[in-house]
């Protein structure tokens, strides 16, 4: 899913030159990403803390998707008018998303992008 994408977790390989194309584009952002941050206030910090990061930026890619999940989920489900997620995941499982992208305290329904892969 994109969450693994995103993070280098990926385990789908059918087609290894679309992966290998799809995780250099992305070293490519996040080495963008990473630029910038150095550039930034607070950039002393950013280099101590993602210092051994590229290529790949493993851990400045888990912390970008950690403070973005949600706005990506809400991107991909938001628009999609007059659905709800498919199975009851918000209340504990007792209920729906009304129609909505997420649960009635704003919550995403599901956090399986932490969950193995392989388990899902």
């Amino acid at each position: 899913d994109i969450g693994d994408i995103i993070r280098g977790k990926d385990l789908y390989i059918r087609n290894k030159r679309e992966k290998r194309r799809l995780e250099d584009n992305l070293q490519k952002i996040f080495k963008e990403i990473y630029e910038e941050l150095k550039r930034g206030v607070k950039r002393k910090e950013a280099e101590k803390h993602y210092e051994d990061g590229a290529p790949e930026f493993y851990k400045l890619r888990e912390d970008w998707w950690d403070a973005n999940r949600l706005e990506v989920w809400k991107a991909i489900t938001c628009e999609a008018q007059g659905f709800n997620y498919f199975r009851r995941t918000c209340s504990g499982g007792t209920s729906t998303t009304h129609g909505k992208c997420h649960c009635i305290g704003g919550t995403v329904p599901t956090y399986f992008d932490y969950v193995p892969q392989y388990l899902r």
